[in-house]
């Protein structure tokens, strides 16, 4: 897992194309307010979401669903994800299903590309555009505007936990149910500064580079969803991407689960050039 990769130029640049081209994104889902409560969990909205930050990696690992939304132009899309990650490890593996064509287009969908998180990199494989089915394209956060929040079409569990480190404001909502558990669902916005300078070292400089880069304004609105051990069972985050928004929603269970990630070796990297779509 510790094995050093070294990486061209041109590997970089199809990197970031590979991750462009995933990025037909847009969409986005509206907040509200909610009403003082005498409800304990109503006590400290802001400390209860940035203590559940750190709940994933208390937990050590998990399986995870993820959903991104996007529209544009009246046309709606649907990337979804299922998988694990080990929080301490901070490695994790996923299945994400894209629609047969960036458009959005309704039928056959493709074969799932699989995505490798591991400590702030991304690699993926069946991407597609030219790229040899065996082969993996590997993505540097770091250089793209958004440090990969929504690029790769799922966003790293670990990273949208960290994010409500930078919980600037939150309220609580209501007492409700998530996948049959009872969870306490708050509702606020993130400081995208404060939530990269408390970062983990190995997200931490996507995160500033994205701030730098203009990124959803600095602003990203949230729900959390906590169950009654303070853990995060589900996030939902609105991200602003040019002139569209897009809903990354992140849902955690079977905590303890084993997950088993293997990254791939130098000479099974992608350096060749992405086809465009």
């Amino acid at each position: 897992m510790g094995q050093q990769h070294r990486h061209t130029g041109r590997a970089a640049c199809a990197a970031t194309a590979a991750a462009a081209g995933l990025m037909a994104l847009v969409t986005g889902c509206s907040g509200g307010g909610a009403a003082a409560s005498d409800d304990p969990a109503a006590a400290d909205p802001v400390g209860a979401v940035r203590k559940a930050a750190e709940s994933p990696e208390r937990a050590g690992s998990s399986r995870a669903r993820t959903a991104m939304e996007m529209a544009s132009g009246g046309t709606r899309v649907t990337v979804t994800g299922r998988g694990g990650y080990d929080f301490r490890r901070r490695v994790g593996r996923f299945d994400v299903v894209l629609p047969e064509d960036p458009a959005g287009t309704r039928g056959k969908r493709r074969p799932p590309v699989t995505e490798l998180m591991a400590g702030g990199d991304l690699y993926m494989k069946n991407r597609g555009a030219g790229v040899p089915a065996d082969k993996w394209v590997r993505v540097e956060p770091a250089s793209l505007a958004d440090g990969n929040l929504v690029t790769g079409g799922a966003t790293d569990p670990l990273v949208a936990a960290e994010l409500l480190r930078g919980a600037r404001e939150a309220t609580f909502v209501e007492r409700a149910r998530v996948a049959g558990v009872d969870v306490v669902h708050y509702r606020g916005v993130i400081d995208l500064a404060r939530a990269a300078r408390s970062a983990s070292k190995a997200h931490g400089p996507a995160l500033r580079s994205a701030l730098a880069k203009g990124f959803s304004k600095g602003r990203v609105p949230f729900d959390a969803y906590l169950d009654d051990q303070g853990r995060l069972r589900k996030v939902r985050h609105q991200f602003k991407v040019a002139n569209a928004a897009v809903a990354s929603t992140t849902s955690l269970y079977a905590f303890g689960a084993r997950v088993e990630v293997t990254l791939p070796a130098d000479k099974d990297i992608f350096a060749g050039k992405i086809a465009e779509r």
